[in-house]
């Protein structure tokens, strides 16, 4: 490969390391402060799932006991550098009889990147419902792979798609990566699957379900208009992202990532997610709102 960028040799591995929070804080501070690195990215900002499993992390360490988080709610405020580590900060909001309440800031250079709450729960029974795994979806091991696809072209993005991502992702549809094929539909499905074996620790695999959750979000929007990443003048980010915990997932499993956007506008565009275990479980649910500009419309 002529291109000089720096691909980890294991990404699995890489991300497991950006995940494991160095505490900052300290008894005579009192204070719940965490520091992470910033993974590479070939446009220089910081991936916005990176920050947001990060965050998830630190508000996780402060939980007592088997509390797992079942829903959290954040902003990008502003764009990460790469080149940066971040610091979190904890506040502990409230610690009641079944749930308790944190918020995060990240932080680079002093001012907030990312703002964040989260809210766990402990185990309780009730009731029970999920929407229904789609039917007539091909099995994952029948589609190409990023890497399939991706692997040969020597471009610093395609690169980074092709070989530094953690996760397996084989959309069910033809992707977008360089044109739109077929009927402009508002909806898709990937499968995901982490590039080898996790620890069996159930808040590492959270961490890392929130951090792939951001990958592909916001493509149900582009789909529906033709356009493909590689759209000339194309800028997009992601704004807010909110996501619901339903069942413990096992990310180095088969997942199906169900995606559609109800709206666009104002150059802005809205898409909902529901990710399920490959026998059918509904894992969590994911909403995000994102910043979709393109030059042909003012």
């Amino acid at each position: 490969m002529s291109i000089d960028i720096p691909i980890p040799s294991d990404p699995l591995a890489h991300l497991i390391t950006t995940l494991d929070l160095s505490d900052a804080g300290g008894a005579k501070t009192r204070e719940d402060i965490f520091t992470g690195p910033s993974q590479w990215m070939p446009h220089g900002r910081v991936y916005g799932g990176q920050v947001l499993a990060q965050c998830l992390v630190a508000a996780t360490r402060t939980v007592e006991g088997v509390r797992p988080v079942h829903s959290l709610h954040g902003y990008f405020l502003r764009a990460g550098d790469i080149r940066l580590p971040i610091t979190f900060s904890v506040d502990r909001l409230r610690d009641g009889r079944s749930f308790s309440t944190r918020r995060v800031q990240a932080y680079q250079n002093g001012e907030p990147i990312f703002s964040m709450i989260a809210s766990f729960q402990d185990e309780d029974p009730g009731i029970s419902h999920q929407d229904q795994f789609p039917k007539g979806i091909p099995s994952p091991e029948s589609l190409p792979s990023a890497k399939d696809l991706l692997g040969d072209i020597d471009h610093p993005v395609a690169q980074y798609w092709a070989n530094a991502r953690p996760f397996d992702m084989r959309h069910v549809s033809d992707p977008i990566y360089f044109q739109v094929k077929g009927e402009p539909l508002a909806h898709q499905a990937v499968w995901i699957k982490a590039l080898g074996t996790l620890p069996f620790d159930q808040n590492l695999h959270t961490a890392a379900l929130a951090y792939v959750s951001d990958y592909t979000i916001l493509e149900p929007i582009f789909r529906r208009h033709g356009i493909a990443w590689t759209h000339e003048g194309l800028k997009s980010a992601s704004l807010d992202h909110a996501m619901w915990f339903h069942r413990p997932a096992r990310v180095d499993e088969w997942m199906l990532y169900v995606q559609e956007s109800p709206s666009a506008q104002g150059g802005r565009g809205l898409s909902l997610g529901r990710i399920f275990s490959a026998d059918g479980l509904l894992l969590a649910t994911v909403a995000q709102e994102g910043m979709v500009r393109v030059p042909e419309v003012r």
